[in-house]
């Protein structure tokens, strides 16, 4: 049973139209750096999510149509972020039109300001539907996108302000300097936390082997690849364990990379009582509004999704985000994580819990990246990133807190395959004696805090996160790891290690306690 807590309090910090001093600061830098500039001049400006972009912008068009004579287009790519554009635009007293797929726009010479999504607008502009010749300031959110450089043909003589919390381009041939004149960075989130506008991410990763992964075109692991791995029993029972140790009875939103993983993540959950519902893209508008709803007012709710929650969605009781895949998108990451870091009276913190390896491939949500560099040389930066290869060679297995304490008698429950691999070539043995000699060592520790042969086998069967975790080092050092003769690998290893514990008990308790086991 979940220990019960007193539920968050709905009340969020101020927002609308009252200005905090660096967005202040923001809009007057952006502001001087257009008067300067030519008219077709295109800033990039940086802010981490939760600092307030779109209030920012907001005010930036209700400051440019005071004083200019022209209009303002503000361009996003879903059209959830359409609505709320415009309802923020509304709030700051600018009367603006939503061009969507069914916009009449007979009257759209009322309007100043329009706000469009990128596919929809560019429908419009390719009929020639919508008048755009008085379009002064265009406004791009998300602009990491890359979609929305087709349209900047349309805008030549525009002023372009892109804003995002990550300045890399979803498409790596499309790099965001080739688009922009200058980045112009924001607060940093260690800022925005110590000023408490956003709450402090406590992160835990749980190791992961994701050299079965595929990356695909778009430069991040495929769906398929991602479906595999992690609706298998083992990810879906380490999953499960995770949320157990880190997160059981906190409001949790998991993050998948596929429907299939999220379904499966649903099935595990509802299985073991807890309450979860499950929302992809399939969902109809009421379905996903009274999911939501049920999220919101649901104490310990755990939503599993697909995706669509990585924009555009802002639920400040959230406590935990479990990334329940791996990604080599930077923003990506840092969206993910960012659905947790909205600050309430009663939450300063908020957990992460990292099943794909993120955190030593990114480092901690918040680090202090070098935005202009990654800017300036985006290719650079990412060359820099280790392949999963190399960070699961950097891994030890660390056994989690509450199974710890059942082998507090052993002062080292680890053991370096990879090291006793290179002695046994240097000593010309046969790599098998590496699987002997951990077994070996795992009879040990359980030998050490048994007082007989039943509480040692008891302790060999809870060993199964370990024992995986030294197969797959193993197999990698001998260069063999299909499926196959890893799953004939993990049931032998435990056949052995029962079969081993039985016949050797006696003897090994006595050479470890200095005394016979009692009878």
């Amino acid at each position: 049973m979940a220990e019960v807590t007193a539920p968050i309090e709905l009340e969020e910090r101020k927002t609308g139209k009252d200005l905090y001093s660096y967005q202040k600061g923001a809009i007057s830098k952006i502001f001087n750096r257009f008067e300067e500039a030519a008219e077709d001049y295109h800033i990039l400006y940086q802010l981490p999510t939760g600092g307030g972009k779109t209030v920012i912008f907001s005010e930036i068009v209700r400051q440019y149509l005071k004083h200019h004579k022209k209009k303002v287009l503000v361009m996003t790519h879903r059209v959830e972020l359409c609505k709320q554009t415009s309802g923020m635009l509304t709030e700051f007293g600018v009367t603006n039109k939503v061009v969507d797929s069914t916009a009449n726009l007979d009257d759209q010479g009322k309007y100043s300001c329009f706000v469009a999504m990128v596919e929809t607008l560019n429908n419009r502009l390719n009929d020639d539907k919508l008048d755009i010749s008085d379009i002064g300031l265009v406004i791009i959110d998300e602009a990491h996108y890359n979609s929305f450089t087709k349209l900047f043909k349309f805008f030549e003589k525009s002023f372009i302000l892109g804003v995002t919390a990550t300045p890399l381009s979803s498409n790596m041939k499309l790099p965001m300097k080739d688009n922009y004149n200058e980045l112009i960075v924001g607060e940093t989130i260690e800022s925005l936390i110590e000023n408490e506008f956003l709450s402090r991410a406590k992160t835990y990763s749980y190791n992961v082997g994701l050299t079965s992964l595929v990356v695909g075109s778009n430069g991040d692991y495929t769906v398929k690849s991602s479906e595999d791995l992690y609706t298998n029993m083992q990810m879906l029972s380490k999953l499960l364990q995770a949320y157990e140790e880190r997160s059981k009875g906190k409001k949790t939103l998991i993050f998948n990379n596929g429907i299939n993983t999220s379904i499966h993540v649903y099935e595990t959950f509802k299985a073991a009582g807890y309450p979860i519902a499950h929302l992809d893209n399939t969902a109809t508008k009421k379905e996903r509004a009274l999911l939501l709803k049920w999220f919101k007012e649901t104490p310990h709710a755990i939503l599993t999704s697909v995706s669509i929650l990585t924009t555009g969605f802002d639920e400040p009781t959230v406590d935990t985000i479990i990334l329940n895949r791996a990604t080599k998108s930077l923003t990506l990451y840092y969206q993910m994580i960012g659905r947790g870091s909205r600050i309430l009276k009663n939450k300063s913190t908020f957990n992460v819990i990292d099943l794909g390896n993120n955190f030593h491939r990114f480092g901690p949500w918040g680090a202090d990246l070098d935005w202009q560099q990654i800017f300036r040389s985006p290719n650079f930066y990412l060359e820099k990133l280790l392949n999963d290869e190399e960070l699961e060679s950097n891994f030890s297995y660390e056994m989690p807190d509450t199974l710890r304490v059942q082998f507090k008698n052993s002062p080292d429950v680890s053991f370096d395959i990879k090291q006793t691999y290179l002695d046994s070539i240097k000593n010309r043995e046969s790599t098998k004696v590496v699987l002997e000699r951990s077994l070996e060592h795992h009879a040990k520790i359980c030998v050490e805090n048994s007082e007989d042969v039943y509480d040692a086998l008891d302790l060999a069967k809870q060993l199964g996160d370990d024992i995986d975790f030294r197969l797959q080092r193993y197999t990698k050092c001998i260069s063999k790891s299909t499926h196959n003769f890893m799953d004939w690998l993990r049931n032998d290893y435990r056949v052995k290690l029962r079969l081993f514990l039985r016949d050797n008990f006696d003897e090994l308790f006595e050479k470890i306690h200095g005394r016979p086991p009692e009878e």
